[in-house]
This record gives C-alpha cells, structure tokens and sequence, in this order.
C-alpha cells in the first residue's frame, strides 16, 4: 500500500516545526487537550480533539444545529520578549470572539478563512487559558449570508479544521493571511515564462523587524525536486526597528519538470531570513511549475490543449459535517481522480487546506470558489465577501492546481459594482499573466463565463453560446435539468419513466433501474456539453451526495454516495478516461471495463457495459454473446468512450463477463454473478491508500456487506446492522444499528493516537457475527 505524499508532507511540516536553533520559526499542531461545551458556559465542559464539531448530526439533517459553543485549552507561556508567538486557525464556523485571559484579543467574521491571533501582547509568563466562543446561526453579513433553511447545503459549527501555534524571532517573513496591503505579506511566486528548456520568474518576500535594533539580513531561497536542487540569494539589506520591507528576487529552473494532470511535479520550497550563519525564520511549502493558458480555440495546460473533465465536491461527511481530518480531505481527493476526473470545482466556499494540497500532489486542476449562493446581503456582506476573496488570494496564491478563481457569489444576483470590486481585489492580489477569474453572470470583468447547464434551455442550452473568443465552462449539469424534467434530445425518450425515474437524484437502495437512469442522465449531458465549441470544460453535479439546510432529504444526484460507495455513473465517467493516460502513482487508471447490472430477476436484459476500449466481448456463463464495437448514437456520438450495449434474450442466473480489448489484445475484465440467499456478513474498511494518521485524529468508512456463500453482494438487502468496537482511542460514529442500504450498511470509525489493534464486529439476526482486526501502526 502506497503512502500518498500528503503524509510525507506532513511528517515534514511537524519535523521543521522543531527549531534548529533558538531564533528558527517554530509550527505545532494545536488539536489536542481542548475542553468543550455548548449552550452555556454552566454546564460541565468535555475533553475534545480537533477537528471538532459542535454536534453529532443525524445521516439525514433536517435542522442542523445553531446556536453558542465554548472552547477553552490552557497552556504554558514563556512570554521571551525575543519571541513571536501566534496561533493559525484553519477554520471556524463562523463567527467567533477570542479571549486570552479574559480579555478578548480578537473577533472573526468568516467560517471559511482561516486567520491568526497573535499572543506576544497580551500573554503572560506561566499558565494561560484561551477561551473561543463561536456563534453558527443564521448572519446575513457573513457569506454565504442566506439563511441556513433556505440554503442548498449545510455549514455545521466548531473549530473544524485544524489549529497550529507559530513562534518566530522578531525578524521574520510575515503572515500573508493577516497583512492588508494588496499583494503584500510572507512569500510569493510566480513562473511568468515557462518553457521545456528553462521557467523564469520571481519570488517576492515580506519581512518584519520587531525588535528594537537594525538587523542585516539575506534571504535564501532553496527549491528542490527529486535529485535536483536549486539556491537563489538576495543581496544583503538592511531592516531597521519596527521596519517592514519587500525584496524580489529572480529564479530560474532549467529543464523543469512540469506539473499536469498525469504527472503532478511538485518542488519543496525552503526560504530562510538570515545574518551570516543566524537564521531568523524560515517557512516551507511546494510549488508547481505549470502554465495555463486561455486561447481563442480552447484552454491549454504546458501548451496542449485540453477540454477539462471534472465535478463538484461539497466538503461534508456524515454525521460529522465538516470536522475531518486531512487524510479524509486527501482520501475525497483520490477518490474524485480514481474516477476519471482530473478538475474539480470547489463549490460553493474555499475548502480545507489540506484538500488543496491534495489537489496539487494528484494532479487535479481546481476552480477555487469564494463563498455564495443565490444571495446578496447589504453593505457589510459585500465587505465580508470582499475580504474573502482577498483572503483566499493570500491563502492559495502558490497552489499548483487553481487554473480558475470564481470571485462569484453563485447564482446570485450580483452588481455590477460588486462584480468589478471582486474582480479588481483578485487581480491586485495576484497581478501576474494567465491569472483567470470566473463568474455565474456573463459579464466582461470575469475571464470565462460558468453557467450551470439549466440555465440555458434545451435542446441545445449552451452548445450556441458565441461572444468573440469568449470561452464557457459549464459548472453544472446533470442534476436540475433532470429533475426539473426539461432535459434531453428527445422527450419521448423519457415517457415509460415515472417522475422519480427520470430524476439524477437517486439513492443506491432506489435501484438498478433508477441509477442506471442516473448514469444515462449524465452520459447525455455529456454528449451534448462537449458540442459548445467554445465550452473548455464542465464539471457535473456531483461527487458525493450530501445534505442541504432547504431540504428533508439527502440531495442524492452524486456518482457516490455520502458514505463514498460508487454508483453505475461512477463508471461511466471512469470510463471517459483514456487508457493509455497516465496516472499518478496510487491512482486507478489504465483500460477498465465495468458491466453496470447486479444481474438478478429484475435487471434489464439490455446491458449496459463502461468501457475505454476499443471492443468488448460479453460472456454468459462462459458462453460468447457477442464482440463489438461501442454504440455511438443521438446519446453518446460525441464521448471519447460510448458504453457499449448487448441485448439478451433471456435471463439466466450465473456470471456475466465482460473482457476489453484494445488492439485486438484483451486488456480488461469485470464479472458479475447473480447473488444466491443471504448467507453472511463481510467487515471492511476504505483507506484509499492512506493509511489512518497515527498521532493525529482521523477517521475512516467501516462498511459491512450482506453477500451469499460465495461473497456476491445482495443489492436487496436491507437488514440492521450493530457495530461494536474495541481498542483505545477509537470510538464509532453514526447511527447504530443502521440498516442496509442496497446490501451494504456503513458506521464511521473514528481514531486519536493510535498505539494498539482496534477490532471491530458486526452482528445482524440470522448472521453469524463478522470480526475486523485494525493492526497497530
């Protein structure tokens, strides 16, 4: 099993958190050892680890807790004048008052934006408490602004990302997040003119002298990749007291190995302040080397052009909201690139660091998105908003993935002074070439234009949009217009469908048919988007299925579900991937083939088969049906790979086998045998190939499946299902029993530090009880 370099990252990041000498920057993870209590400061306060939410909610969330919470964690402070002491949070949701001993220090408006609160004037020497208070209700000056039973998703509570605590020496590059000069603030850089032979650019660093005397001090700047090394050096300058001053400094990388899709190139970045041998900080990041380019004929990464095939993700997980740890964010991230995407839109608010630097490392290509939908609040929210995108500019400026900035709130119903001032602060913060902004509203401030497929009318919606060179991403399909029932080529193809059946909004216990409809939904969106000769990519709605604060339901319109299970149009867009595309290591690539039935009594003998290849051979029960060629049609004469189709003439229980073959050679294979009486039940666990953290919080999908004798699923299954655990530090989150949907039943398994086994068992009446076995780190 591969470990992803997110956790070489982070061993990394802790590991230069340790100061080499007593003037180096110091960063610690700060999500231990906090106490927690909701509603009133009287009631007893509970050990927590961050992340943390303020409630456990039900899988479906009908009204999401609002309300108060209290955090308070104690610590010790040596108060050395020499030092500069602040804490980082990542995330809290989304207003909140801070105190240091009793005295409040600091009040943040904004639950997607992280921001620091520095100590060095209010701490003492010995032990300090600091106390958060942290308000979730309905704000309309805080984006999203709307209120939370009118909103198309939910927000939660709590200091749900992480918390990191930054000492450094009064020399010191400075906090981008926290400065307010445009373009200011820690270190920035930019290749401007990126060729195969050498990428030319600059770095341009932000320091501070605190301390009370002139300093002169250089700034070096090493950039690695594999066995190549580089150093840049600026000359020596000099910093008075209390002076704040800004230093470019040009670099050059011959023969760079670029970023893409396929190969995620990353460079570690080390830039250290010193005098002579003293180093007064340094701070530590990657970089890619990449360039992306609008065109009048389409959009292109390195110099190659490339239509973008992505999806949407909402950052949620059962029961947990959004209090999930990085491996989780990394594990979404791996499982939206096993499914042939390689873009992702970040709707509808800027998302965890770490999902970010997971996009970076597997080559996702990303519309990073200020937070917004379908409101405008009055003078405060539009100050709110405003310091968003600027503070998301600071945060992100140096990620490899973001082609695209959406300083848009989504399908709202934006001035064209708000438009303008949103468009003007992205650009005074990044003020570089082939830095792209994207909007719902066709206005000329935004580089590209995203509206949502719906938002045009059929049959052709999209496909005619021409304003010049002007270039269209559809940031939306697949879902409305389906649900909405005005989608397709041709109505009549619909008319056997009742109303439930048509929608892409299906649940996997609705069944074969249903999400057989699902997958058909999107393959046809799909055919018809890549028509817009202006269109350079799209993104469905979406990843994952989720909840919504307007809705008493799950909006069930993801190619997997919450619990992460893949549905048939999962597949499909798998499909869609060319199998001689290259992957990064650890991803699922390659020739596939996948026959989307469960084969019982009620599957449709008309099969539907997902394939890149160039020919499939359908086998029943060992027997040839047939070998051939995809089915191109109205529905699929415009995909890289349409599905192919078999009819059957009979059912007959048994094994279906379906074998690719690209040049005449067989290259893939799937099965899929008809499932006898239930018979047992089979414990299992989703690692994506990150293994769970050891000394930090985490957690992971425990699925249990009802199979027959012979391990095949009964997709029809849908008994309770108890879980039981054993092992220190670990506890279960969910529901518990919970029944089977479609034959699978899933609870969250939630670590801290992991020292020993955790064993988990299964029981179910009339199945003998299953036992899994975690092993220690």
């Amino acid at each position: 099993m591969r470990k992803f370099k997110l956790f070489l990252y982070l061993g990394w990041l802790l590991a230069v958190s340790l100061p080499m000498d007593a003037q180096s920057r110091v960063k610690v993870l700060w999500n231990e050892d906090w106490t927690f209590t909701k509603d009133s400061l009287a009631l007893s306060w509970e050990k927590v680890t961050l992340p943390h939410t303020a409630q456990i909610e039900p899988l479906i969330v009908n009204h999401q807790w609002q309300g108060n919470v209290w955090y308070r964690k104690t610590f010790q402070f040596n108060n050395d004048k020499n030092r500069k002491s602040s804490f980082y949070f990542e995330g809290v949701m989304h207003e909140c008052w801070i105190w240091l001993n009793g005295k409040m220090i600091k009040h943040h408006q904004g639950g997607y934006t992280p921001f620091y609160v520095h100590l060095h004037e209010h701490g003492k020497k010995g032990s300090n408490e600091l106390m958060v208070k942290i308000n979730n209700e309905d704000n309309p000056q805080i984006p999203p602004g709307k209120p939370l039973k009118e909103l198309d998703f939910n927000y939660y509570g709590g200091i749900y990302r992480n918390v990191w605590h930054i000492e450094t020496s009064p020399v010191h590059f400075t906090p981008a997040v926290s400065e307010k000069e445009e373009y200011t603030g820690g270190i920035i850089m930019h290749f401007n003119d990126i060729t195969a032979e050498i990428a030319k650019g600059q770095a341009q660093f932000y320091v501070r002298n605190q301390s009370n005397k002139k300093e002169k001090v250089q700034v070096i700047l090493r950039i690695e990749h594999k066995n190549q090394s580089y150093q840049f050096k600026s000359s020596t300058f000099e910093l008075l007291p209390r002076q704040e001053l800004t230093r470019n400094l040009p670099i050059s990388i011959p023969q760079p190995n670029l970023w893409d899709v396929e190969n995620p190139n990353l460079y570690t970045v080390k830039a250290t302040l010193v005098s002579g041998k003293k180093e007064w900080d340094s701070e530590h990041f990657t970089i890619g080397i990449r360039s992306f380019e609008l065109k009048p004929d389409g959009f292109y990464l390195n110099g190659k052009k490339r239509f973008l095939n992505g999806t949407n993700r909402h950052q949620e997980y059962p029961y947990l909201g959004y209090a999930i740890s990085d491996a989780s964010n990394y594990r979404d991230a791996i499982k939206i690139k096993n499914a042939g995407f390689d873009f992702v839109r970040l709707s509808h608010y800027p998302q965890s660091e770490s999902f970010m630097q997971a996009c970076d490392e597997l080559g996702l290509i990303t519309m990073n998105c200020i937070s917004g939908w379908q409101f405008v609040g009055d003078e405060v929210f539009i100050k709110n908003a405003i310091q968003e995108v600027r503070t998301l500019a600071r945060r992100d400026r140096n990620r490899a993935s973001i082609a695209f900035w959406e300083v848009s709130l989504n399908e709202s119903n934006m001035s064209d002074t708000f438009i303008e001032k949103a468009n003007a602060t992205l650009r005074a913060e990044l003020p570089f070439d082939h830095i792209y902004t994207a909007g719902w509203m066709d206005h000329p401030s935004y580089d590209i234009f995203i509206p949502a497929r719906q938002h045009g009318k059929a049959p052709r919606y999209w496909n005619d949009y021409e304003k010049g060179d002007r270039k269209i991403f559809i940031a939306e399909y697949g879902d409305w217009e389906y649900y909405a029932q005005n989608a397709g080529f041709n109505q009549t193809s619909f008319a056997d469908l009742k109303e439930e059946e048509r929608t892409s909004r299906q649940l996997r216990r609705f069944g074969e048919k249903r999400l057989l409809q699902q997958a058909f939904n999107y393959q046809e969106a799909f055919n018809s988007n890549v028509k817009g000769f202006h269109t350079i990519g799209h993104a469905n709605w979406l990843m994952f299925d989720y909840n919504r604060g307007y809705a008493d339901d799950i909006e069930s319109s993801g190619i997997s579900d919450i619990f992460r299970i893949e549905k048939p149009a999962f597949y499909f867009y798998k499909s869609q991937r060319p199998p001689g595309m290259g992957v990064p290591e650890g991803i699922s690539g390659g020739p596939m083939v996948h026959i989307a039935s469960y084969w019982d009594a009620n599957s449709s003998t008309d099969l539907r088969v997902f394939s890149n290849c160039e020919e499939v051979a359908l086998y029943v029960n060992d027997q040839l049906i047939e070998k051939k060629s995809p089915r191109r049609d109205a529905f699929s004469d415009s995909l890289p790979f349409p599905p192919f189709h078999f009819e059957i003439k009979n059912f007959q229980p048994g094994t279906l086998k379906a074998v690719g073959f690209i040049n005449r050679k067989a290259v893939a294979e799937h099965t899929v045998t008809t499932p006898g009486q239930s018979f047992q039940i089979r414990l299992t666990y989703d690692l994506s190939n990150v293994p769970l953290m050891k000394n930090q919080q985490d957690e992971i999908f425990i699925y249990v499946t009802i199979t027959d004798s012979n391990g095949i699923i009964m997709s029809k299954a849908s008994s309770d299902i108890s879980f039981l655990v054993e092992g220190a530090d670990a506890r279960l989150v969910g529901q518990n029993p919970i029944a089977a949907e479609a034959g699978i039943a899933t609870i969250i398994l939630q670590t801290t530090k992991r020292e020993g086994p955790i064993k988990i068992k299964a029981q179910a009446s009339g199945f003998a009880e299953a036992e899994l076995v975690i092993p220690a780190p």
